[in-house]
């Protein structure tokens, strides 16, 4: 059986990727990694406190690896710390790395590239599969999620902390993917066929933050499309009880 880790965002493409993976039995999976933003102590771009990440891989069965990384972290420095940390995992047996990506070309070719070089493949359960079938699959099989942080320029603040079922599905606006693929809303799973137990948790404070790309961004191995990122996102603090 192939060994690999995987990619664990807290969220639901990544928590539906997983399920995939566990099903098919072709590879095994020894731990969930995962990026935590070192200053504030969350979840990188979801701003999910950590100690809910903690009760997600505890409740998923599985050894949890953090990847700390400054909240403004240049593009050249997160290659430099994802690299090394790859280093680290291919050193310990792993062959594989698995993603719950759905259809970004160019960061998937990031992805690859990079792995590449400390001798890793990249593996992605979900590419290319029809984002609105992926979703009501989902919700199907009983995953439950919430979504944590939203796109201010697409969604309103309405769409923050809400649970994801099918009405939410219908009530999002035209031209927003389902499963929120291009950056329009992040989500938190707290429970479905592959946790032990659900995850507890009240709803906090909502915020609008804002932020502005490094200049030394530069030369990150994006697009220039994907340069022009958007800067205003509102965010659900979920806390834990």
């Amino acid at each position: 059986m192939k060994q690999a880790y995987f990619n664990w965002s807290s969220g639901k493409d990544s928590a539906f990727a997983l399920y995939n993976m566990l099903e098919q039995q072709e590879y095994k999976i020894t731990k969930l990694v995962t990026t935590v933003n070192s200053d504030v102590d969350r979840v990188s771009m979801h701003g999910l406190r950590e100690v809910l990440l903690d009760l997600q891989a505890e409740s998923l069965g599985l050894p949890l690896e953090k990847i700390l990384l400054s909240g403004n972290v240049s593009m050249s420095e997160y290659s430099k710390i994802l690299g090394d940390a790859a280093e680290v995992l291919k050193a310990a047996g792993n062959t594989h790395s698995i993603f719950g990506d759905i259809f970004l070309e160019d960061l998937k070719a990031y992805r690859e590239e990079q792995l590449q070089k400390a001798g890793l493949k990249a593996v992605f359960p979900l590419w290319k599969q029809n984002t609105t079938e992926l979703i009501h699959n989902f919700i199907d099989l009983s995953f439950k999620a919430i979504t944590v942080c939203v796109n201010a320029n697409l969604l309103n603040e309405s769409f923050v902390g809400r649970v994801i079922d099918k009405q939410f599905i219908k009530d999002l606006p035209a031209g927003v993917d389902p499963c929120g693929e291009n950056g329009e809303f992040h989500t938190f799973v707290y429970d479905g066929p592959i946790f032990k137990s659900p995850i507890n948790f009240s709803i906090g404070e909502k915020v609008l933050r804002g932020y502005e790309p490094l200049e030394s961004d530069d030369d990150n191995c994006f697009s220039d499309d994907q340069k022009h990122w958007d800067t205003k996102f509102w965010f659900c603090d979920l806390i834990p009880v």
